[in-house]
């Protein structure tokens, strides 16, 4: 594949990404967050050692010096780190990495704005991106995402807009060294007909570039409601099944957007049980679910991914969420609009639930007493949950056999770190991205020091702004605005209404301002 669509387009620039790694490595006098699978809850051992052999978690035990019972190889890198905290790396369920160059583009954007301007099919129709362009910036995007402390992606890869720009952002994702479910996006375009993205989606899974890499292929689709194509869905059900598919994910916006793609479409077409049992899916958003299709998630053992900030940007919410986060976890969504970290969603999903449950009870005109959601809950979701959400017992915890994914966070250089005494509520309530002082994929360093570790590191963050330029430049030159009056919003039929917009100055003028395009 490296040669036969990519070679050639990207001047032979598509190296394997290179990062110092050793065959084992102890991590020892730290705090470790691990996990205990007897009791299924989180374990904090204080100063403790992790031991990794290749990419895996060969013993978690306390004190630097290891029990009778755990072999040191005489190889073994030995890292000091103590007053650190060691965590298991984050896990982000909702994310288009192709985006990134589009950043700082949509500061303002609705959903309806969105999918006028930066979704895949405004792209695909108005300024397509080439496959160096799809290449650069999906790297650049999961640069950003491992050096927030996030291992593992479950990317919604809809920058499929012809077979060379998805084996570029496919052949980017194992470059980067990320763990990567990269989830090859099929949709009705009018230059790329699903006969090819088939054809080209087989053609990928029989190639293999991603074996013996962290990255795995997956499917996603947005067609299973509310008029599905059974043709199209008997298609993709096959392929689940010819290519052992790591995931099947879909996105969920009902309510007023009418996008339902819901666990009771999947429920009606049959389709929890046509999917192979070892493939999860994945429901991105899931706004507005239902009492039914909650039961239906935890029936068929299936999950949502929540994107808080995204929700929030955009306008399609989460009435309901709360009430099924044992079938959830954390996402990011379109990174180039706001944050790419999972640590931030998290948060903000801690205190969004605070608030909403808070309310019910002030609402009765009483004092609420208990705090409704904990520190430790959220830390779940954006770990544990979401290697659960991909049927991986291996992912998400530090924990013997575990996946050597790991994330060091400085517990005391910054001040917004000194005199913690639970790690967990530090990271979870006090971290930030400037905390991570290094990341370990799949046993081997993608940052160390507090910097990135691949050696092509420079080179690719000047090609990215090259690409990030042009591609800015054709986005704001084809001026592509709102739907014009007595247009409906294209999926539900429904009106379109403006939100009340905020008064921040006295005087004339709102304080609303433009975009410095």
């Amino acid at each position: 594949m490296h040669a036969s669509h990519l070679g050639v387009l990207l001047s032979g620039l598509l190296v394997s990404a290179k990062s110092a790694s050793a065959s084992s490595i102890l991590f020892s006098g730290g705090t470790i967050i691990a996990f205990d699978r007897a009791t299924n809850s989180l374990d904090v051992i204080r100063n403790g050692s992790v031991l990794v052999t290749d990419d895996r978690i060969t013993s978690v035990f306390a004190g630097s010096i290891p029990p009778s019972s755990v072999s040191i190889p005489s190889d073994v890198e030995e890292v000091d780190i103590t007053n650190k905290i060691l965590t298991p790396g984050f896990i982000d369920t909702h994310r288009h990495g192709w985006q990134t160059a589009y950043k700082t583009l949509g500061s303002n954007t609705s959903l309806v704005d969105y999918f006028n301007r930066f979704g895949e099919f405004p792209t695909a129709a108005n300024y397509p991106f080439t496959p160096e362009e799809i290449y650069y910036s999906q790297l650049a995007g999961l640069y950003e995402a491992l050096n927030a402390g996030v291992t593992t992606t479950l990317d919604h890869a809809h920058g499929t807009f012809s077979n060379a720009t998805s084996s570029a952002s496919f052949q980017a994702s194992i470059d980067s060294g990320a763990r990567v479910f990269w989830a090859y996006a099929f949709h009705e375009l009018e230059n790329y007909p699903l006969s090819e993205q088939f054809a080209h989606y087989r053609s990928i899974f029989t190639e293999a570039p991603h074996l013996n890499t962290p990255t795995t292929l997956g499917i996603a689709y947005d067609g299973f409601g509310p008029n599905p194509n059974q043709e199209i869905i008997s298609t993709i059900i096959s392929l689940t099944h010819e290519t052992n598919a790591s995931v099947l994910t879909t996105h969920s916006v009902q309510g007023p957007y009418g996008i339902t793609n819901s666990p009771e479409d999947f429920a009606a077409q049959s389709l929890f049980t046509s999917i192979p049992p070892t493939t999860p899916i994945v429901f991105s958003h899931a706004s507005f679910l239902s009492a039914v299709g909650a039961q239906l998630l935890r029936t068929y053992n299936h999950t949502i991914s929540i994107t808080p900030e995204s929700e929030m940007h955009y306008g399609h919410t989460h009435p309901t969420s709360h009430l099924i986060l044992d079938r959830a976890s954390i996402g990011v969504d379109t990174h180039f609009t706001f944050s790419t970290d999972i640590l931030t969603q998290t948060r903000m999903w801690l205190q969004s639930v605070r608030r909403l449950l808070y309310a019910e009870v002030l609402n009765r005109w009483q004092v609420p007493v208990n705090n409704p959601m904990s520190a430790n809950q959220a830390f779940l979701l954006a770990t544990r949950n979401g290697g659960l959400s991909l049927r991986r017992e291996d992912l998400g915890i530090i924990a013997p056999g575990a996946k050597a994914d790991l994330v060091i966070w400085d517990g005391g250089t910054g001040p917004n770190m000194w005199g913690w005494r639970d790690p967990v509520a530090a990271v979870v309530l006090h971290g930030n991205i400037g905390d991570v002082e290094g990341v370990v994929v799949d046993g081997r360093w993608k940052k160390r020091g507090g910097k990135l570790t691949d050696e092509r590191f420079e080179d690719v963050k000047m090609k990215f702004a090259e690409v990030a330029r042009r591609v800015q430049d054709r986005v704001v030159e084809a001026g592509v605005g709102l739907p014009g009056e007595g247009e409906r919003f294209v999926v539900s039929g429904l009106e379109f209404g403006n939100s009340t917009v905020v008064d921040v100055q006295v005087g004339e003028g709102d304080g609303y301002g433009g975009l410095f395009l």
